[in-house]
């Protein structure tokens, strides 16, 4: 796979700092992956395999143009469920099947204008030395109860030689689809290519991707760790066929 940069957003409307970051993903049939996805959509595959990622994570620094993070409202853990598609124009992007984070008003925020399936959760990602440690338990709305419990043990930084064609695939993606009044949208992401580490699941149990319908992955998941990136989100768009 060829890596394809991010794309310049030359008119932010949120800037965020996504930290601490563990990919997760499991292989699944591609016309499972499809099912869940709505007109204009084509689920992306590596080799004849689609994915689905689980993505624990802290959000930090979350504020729009012109003013400062809060304190309390910029920062808040976040676990996403996302998959991989191509719209009828060739353009890869990132599909979410739920987004679970820590602070109602931002989940409150993100349906009402992106109309991003957002949940709020009682969270946590806590550290010592290489292991990182996520919580959460899904509260509102349901199904409540929904959770994931991941530790991870960090490794060395990825090498350019070390980093393959399926880890770029799996990460570098500088576009979110949404669904608003019925119609496909679509919000470039800009940020630079995540530095990636190996990554170790000491431990997972999870109930996310069973309540966005998936089936339970029958197999290891693959894992990759990163310390983060700055990021600007750009303005939702129509897709245009």
């Amino acid at each position: 796979m060829v890596f394809m940069p991010s794309g310049r957003v030359d008119h932010p409307v949120m800037y965020h700092r996504w930290s601490d970051i563990t990919f997760i993903h499991w292989r699944y049939p591609p016309e499972l992956v499809q099912a869940f996805l709505p007109d204009g959509l084509t689920v992306d595959t590596y080799e004849g395999s689609a994915y689905v990622g689980l993505t624990p994570f802290l959000m930090r620094d979350v504020r729009p143009p012109g003013l400062p993070p809060l304190p309390w409202l910029s920062r808040f853990p976040e676990t996403n469920v996302r998959t991989y598609v191509r719209d009828a124009r060739g353009r890869g992007g990132l599909w979410f099947l739920s987004l679970d984070a820590g602070r109602l008003p931002a989940v409150l925020g993100a349906r009402a204008t992106y109309r991003l399936p957002y949940y709020w959760s009682d969270m946590s990602v806590t550290g010592e030395g290489a292991r990182r440690r996520y919580r959460c338990r899904r509260r509102w709305p349901g199904p409540s109860g929904a959770r994931c419990d991941a530790d991870v043990d960090l490794g060395a930084p990825l090498t350019e030689a070390e980093r393959d064609g399926l880890a770029d695939f799996l990460v570098e993606r500088y576009r979110l689809f949404t669904v608003v009044a019925g119609r496909l949208a679509t919000a470039e992401v800009e940020h630079p290519r995540w530095p990636l580490h190996r990554a170790r699941l000491a431990g997972l149990e999870q109930g996310l991707l069973e309540a966005a319908g998936l089936p339970a992955p029958g197999h290891s998941p693959l894992v990759h760790a990163s310390p983060g990136v700055l990021v600007r989100i750009g303005m939702l768009h129509p897709v245009r066929g």
